[in-house]
């Protein structure tokens, strides 16, 4: 598909065994897919704790229902995929209808936004399921719920920015930051926990529920409902004398998303991390260096490039592009960690996600360097390519998890083939489901072997 010197520029973006320069992908890319770190994908086990109410008194018994909907030959992977597809429907959708995010858009573009959310997270929890029920549970199936989830990240956000009719505005953007940077910790803190936590309130289903109702809302009412300002409302004048002239329902419900992440995710990772850190007797400040500093210089990046004089993402009224350049950039970084904790490898360096970001961030930052119409093409461009070098990417990955396990991705094998397991294993493994489903998770696996 592609010449050698497209591999030659872009050494980092296939794992070792597809790429034709294996030197030059050891130097500049760590974490290469050998046939050593595919061994490990045999003590694979997955662990999860939910504790969400919600989730395990009702929304779980409509999961169970729903999972017969689906035939017997029906791959897991291929529900996810299917998930991801209702959501990347509404995105183009916002391309047609609403690309600035601020006009008024058809009711039914809404309720489209609502259901097409619903059915992801139903999907989303119906793969894992359909996966039991199959016989057909595997690594393979974690990193492409997981991946799918972090490409999601950026649909919700675009979603939730057009129903409240924020326009290309900071406050869309912080939408997806604050998406990104929850699904990123949530990743890494699985990475050294071994466990994917999800606490009392979490993103996955409260955050959902809220943004489904968001959606239903805007559908009856209108997106300039929620620019009503706080002053307008008798009832609410003792809350908008406590908070900034001219607030509205749309900024409380962006700080809303904030405060949700910094009371009830952001706290309870770091926690696990550092519990992860005692109990293997690994050093907290690294851990949490090696934690922050991506997200962090991701985060920095991007400010760095729409707030500077010369940026022309605002008024090219380009964030939804922007939004999905660095929206691919983060699926690329969470995939990396996925991979990596699945074939138990070193934390990702995203060289080439962090240093295309800083690399722009630095040349938007100098006058005259940029133009208007320059960065737009720049901007699709980018999105283009990182499109065409991220399915490279995952095609690579997928073939090679597929070839080791002996199993298809999006089709069902007659005879499925399993990771071989130990009696003990089968045993801890049914244990472990049992948990799960119940909402606890009594044994923490190692990443680290």
């Amino acid at each position: 598909m592609f010449s050698q010197p497209f591999f030659i520029l872009f050494p980092t973006l296939l794992p070792h065994e597809c790429h034709p320069h294996n030197m030059m992908t050891a130097k500049l890319y760590g974490n290469s897919l050998d046939q050593e770190h595919l061994e490990n994908l045999k003590f694979y086990k997955y662990a999860a704790v939910d504790k969400s109410l919600i989730s395990n008194h009702i929304l779980r018994h409509y999961w169970n229902a729903a999972v017969n909907l689906f035939p017997m030959w029906m791959a897991p992977n291929l529900i996810t995929l299917l998930g991801l597809g209702f959501m990347m429907i509404n995105v183009g959708f916002i391309a047609i209808y609403v690309p600035d995010l601020g006009t008024e858009a058809p009711s039914w573009l809404y309720f489209s936004f609502a259901a097409g959310l619903w059915l992801y997270s139903t999907f989303d929890n119906v793969d894992g399921k359909q996966a039991r029920r199959t016989g057909t549970s595997s690594p393979l199936g974690e990193l492409f719920d997981h991946g799918c989830d972090a490409l999601n990240c950026t649909c919700v956000a675009l979603l939730q920015s057009a129903a409240l009719g924020l326009g290309h505005s900071y406050l869309s953007l912080s939408l997806v930051l604050l998406t990104i940077v929850g699904f990123y910790l949530s990743t890494a803190e699985e990475y050294f926990t071994g466990v994917l936590y999800l606490g009392i309130v979490n993103g996955p289903t409260e955050g959902i529920l809220m943004s489904c109702l968001a959606f239903v809302w805007s559908g009856f009412y209108g997106a300039q409902s929620w620019h009503v300002p706080l002053t307008a409302i008798s009832s609410m004048s003792w809350i908008s004398s406590l908070l900034p002239a001219g607030t509205c329902f749309a900024d409380l419900f962006v700080w809303g998303m904030l405060v949700f992440f910094l009371t009830t995710h952001c706290p309870f990772c770091f926690v696990s991390v550092y519990s992860a850190c005692k109990e293997k007797s690994l050093k907290v400040t690294n851990v949490l260096v090696t934690i922050l500093y991506p997200i962090t210089a991701y985060c920095l990046a991007i400010y760095l490039w729409v707030s500077s004089p010369y940026s022309h993402v605002f008024e090219n009224q380009d964030i939804v592009l922007f939004s999905l350049v660095v929206g691919i950039l983060f699926g690329m970084m969470a995939s990396d960690i996925i991979v990596a904790h699945l074939t138990h490898n070193v934390f990702p360096s995203f060289k080439l996600s962090l240093g295309l970001l800083w690399m722009i961030a630095i040349l938007v930052n100098i006058p005259h360097v940029i133009s208007a119409t320059s960065e737009h093409i720049l901007l699709w461009c980018l999105l283009i390519s990182l499109v065409v070098l991220y399915l490279v990417w995952a095609t690579c990955i997928i073939r090679a998890f597929c070839k080791f396990l002996g199993i298809n991705c999006l089709t069902i094998r007659r005879q499925p083939q399993s990771i071989p397991q130990t009696t003990e294993d089968h045993a801890e493994s049914d244990t472990l489901l049992h948990h799960q489903e119940g909402g606890q998770v009594s044994t923490s696996y190692s990443t680290f072997q």
